[in-house]
């Protein structure tokens, strides 16, 4: 070996240790302070929501959830032997939602959308319809007396009218558990700190304190997704159907379980055990269907017409208290042409998500959950009636795909992942030689 050979070889070497110096230095920063960082940012934006909001439930929420995160924060930052995560996140948790939660209960605040639940749970039980028709509508002058939710919601205002229990305990009751449930089935390796940190989250954390209609849905749309990827049409079927009965922002998970359903179908050797999964989730999703809309509509058609359809088109007398500045309501603002513009534009959406289905369907957990985000961000977009808080769905599914992708198991990459220990052990003796 002549002299110029060690040195050439450490320059030839030089740039790994470089790039693995590098890597290893990035990854112990975000172990060390990217969990800090995360509870920093949400005190962050529960501190400015309690500033700017003129909604006194979210006040009281961003007060408290400040508090919260900004301890958590500081928990996350102690010395490794003292600090625990899950211990801390459970804290988070009950500091971002519980304890926010039971203030506003106690003192009777809440978001109107729970008053809806609640006089709709009672009209329900009492008129067999939850619904008022258009005579009585006419009677008020505000959106209170609208509810433009489908009959399934009003069964969440039983307990409210049957023994004076607030909807939110139901809502929050049913999110977490159908989360739970979701994550049993897509993603059994993940742990739960992954799914209590996304509960804690604002994204979650203050719909549950205020309102929370929205959370049931997406809870049974990633049941329903998660049912699907593990071979249960049926079940995955009956979880959005269920969905499909409370609010119709559930209806475009149903059209991607669908397709999930048939494309995971085509990979099973059996025509009959193909035609089976789709023909099981239809099935099921139109049971449902049927029981929880299509009967009360017979039983009710001009009530549930306007409270449900007109309402939330902004046809009624009486406009939507959505008016959040997305496109589709700055271009409703403008006039019977500006909304026919946004109605158009929505239709359109629609179509092309339909169309990307047909040429690229999702074959797993997260690329159906990505594409129902994408499609439900564009709906919330461009809706005539909408407002920023939809912006749950998109946010909430998209996480959960991508914590449920982490969980699964990478078969076709096996050897390459089996051999990174001895490719770092090399990385090693570079840096040792």
């Amino acid at each position: 070996m002549t002299p110029a050979q060690p040195l050439s070889r450490a320059l030839a070497h030089a740039p790994s240790r470089v790039l693995f110096r590098a890597r290893a230095s990035g990854r112990g920063l975000r172990h060390r302070y990217g969990t800090p960082a995360l509870y920093g940012a949400c005190a962050a934006f529960a501190g400015i929501t309690a500033a700017v909001t003129d909604l006194t439930p979210h006040r009281t929420w961003g007060t408290i959830a400040a508090a919260a995160y900004g301890l958590g924060a500081l928990a996350a930052l102690a010395p490794r032997g003292r600090r625990h995560p899950g211990t801390v996140a459970v804290a988070v948790l009950a500091g971002a939602v519980l304890i926010p939660l039971a203030v506003l209960i106690g003192t009777g605040q809440a978001q109107p959308e729970v008053g809806v639940v609640h006089r709709s749970g009672a009209h329900l039980l009492e008129h067999g319809t939850p619904y008022l028709g258009p005579a009585e509508l006419a009677e008020h002058d505000g959106y209170e007396a609208y509810n433009p939710y489908l009959p399934g919601m009003a069964v969440l205002g039983l307990p409210w009218a049957l023994a004076g229990v607030d909807a939110r305990l139901v809502f929050g009751g049913l999110f977490l558990g159908l989360l739970a449930a979701s994550a049993a089935a897509a993603a059994p390796r993940t742990g739960t700190r992954p799914w209590i940190l996304l509960a804690a989250s604002p994204l979650v954390a203050l719909p549950l304190a205020v309102g929370g209609d929205d959370l049931p849905v997406i809870g049974l749309a990633c049941l329903g997704l998660a049912l699907a990827v593990r071979d249960r049409p049926g079940l995955a079927g009956a979880a959005l159907g269920a969905a499909a009965t409370l609010k119709a922002t559930a209806w475009p998970a149903l059209l991607v379980c669908l397709v999930l359903v048939a494309v995971r179908g085509t990979g099973r050797g059996d025509g009959r055990r193909r035609r089976g999964a789709w023909r099981g989730y239809a099935a099921s999703a139109g049971a449902f269907l049927a029981a929880g809309v299509a009967l009360p509509a017979l039983a009710d058609p001009q009530g549930m017409f306007h409270n449900t359809v007109r309402f939330p088109l902004g046809l009624a007398a009486v406009s939507s208290p959505a008016g959040s500045p997305l496109p589709g309501r700055l271009l409703a603002d403008l006039g019977p042409y500006g909304h026919a513009a946004a109605l158009a534009a929505l239709v359109t959406a629609a179509l092309a998500m339909g169309a990307s289905l047909l040429v690229r369907p999702p074959a797993d957990a997260r690329a159906a959950a990505y594409r129902l985000a994408l499609g439900l961000l564009l709906a919330t977009a461009l809706m005539p009636a909408s407002r920023w808080g939809y912006l749950v769905y998109p946010a909430v599914l998209a996480l959960w795909g991508h914590i449920t992708a982490r969980a699964v198991p990478r078969t076709r990459s096996a050897a390459p992942v089996m051999a990174r220990p001895a490719e770092r052990a090399k990385e090693a003796a570079w840096l040792a030689a």
